[in-house]
């Protein structure tokens, strides 16, 4: 194997692990972004405005 050759597979290598990093973050960013939306979509949900006797008993009988 040549000086060369050497050279450019670590070059390869080296960006290829460049690469997988920048997907690492962008990947976090993109669940970060959906963690956000989601809070925001369930703080957006009305609150129930049922009688504080509802859903105390459950019948079991059938």
């Amino acid at each position: 194997m040549n000086i060369s050759a050497i050279a450019n597979a670590a070059s390869n290598a080296a960006a290829a692990q460049t690469t997988g990093a920048a997907s690492i973050l962008m990947l976090r960013k993109a669940l970060d972004l959906q963690q956000q939306s989601a809070a925001q979509l369930l703080q957006a949900l009305p609150q129930p405005s049922n009688p504080a006797h509802l859903g105390n008993a459950v019948d079991i009988r059938a």
